[in-house]
């Protein structure tokens, strides 16, 4: 039996300065098709308890069973990613875990000591969280709402990698 309290780790999320260029180096590797959002639609989202307007571009794309997570930030609004940009560079900033009782697992972040470094809705339906513990620096566990929506999007970004020829790299 598991005992994972999250489910298993879903994706891991990179942010990069440049995701076009990001996206050409993770296809030399043969990781592909990318699918791109120049400007992602996001709702209500709070950096440390505070509201802003962050204009992201994401690229998502399967490696195996792992979602690779290409984030580029168009603009200096805090978040953590700007944060990450600024004290880390370019790189691996968090791993995400998709889950259908968002709630209860926020709780169960919240009261093992994490606190919440930014949140929103994306689509107006995907609730997401990022989670970040003074105990465990460098450490960022988002978690996101899955719902049938977002299970079917995600399903076949997998199944585009799996059956992946190398035709139409960049799916925008």
């Amino acid at each position: 039996m598991s005992t994972l309290k999250l489910g298993p780790v879903r994706q891991v999320g990179y942010v990069v300065k440049d995701i076009e260029k990001s996206m050409r180096e993770w296809l030399a590797l043969g990781v592909g098709p990318w699918h791109y959002i120049d400007n992602l639609p996001i709702e209500n989202f709070h950096y440390m308890g505070r509201p802003y307007d962050p204009q992201l571009s994401i690229a998502l794309a399967n490696s195996g069973y792992v979602q690779i997570e290409l984030i580029q930030q168009r603009n200096d609004v805090p978040s953590l990613f700007r944060d990450f940009l600024s004290t880390v560079g370019e790189g691996p900033q968090h791993i995400s875990h998709w889950v259908y009782d968002f709630d209860e697992k926020s709780k169960l972040l919240l009261d093992l000591g994490y606190r919440i470094g930014h949140s929103g809705i994306i689509f107006s339906t995907l609730r997401f969280a990022y989670f970040i513990n003074d105990q465990m620096p460098g450490t960022i566990i988002e978690i996101s709402d899955l719902n049938d929506m977002t299970e079917e999007y995600f399903k076949s970004v997998a199944e585009a990698a799996s059956n992946w020829d190398g035709a139409d790299p960049i799916r925008r």
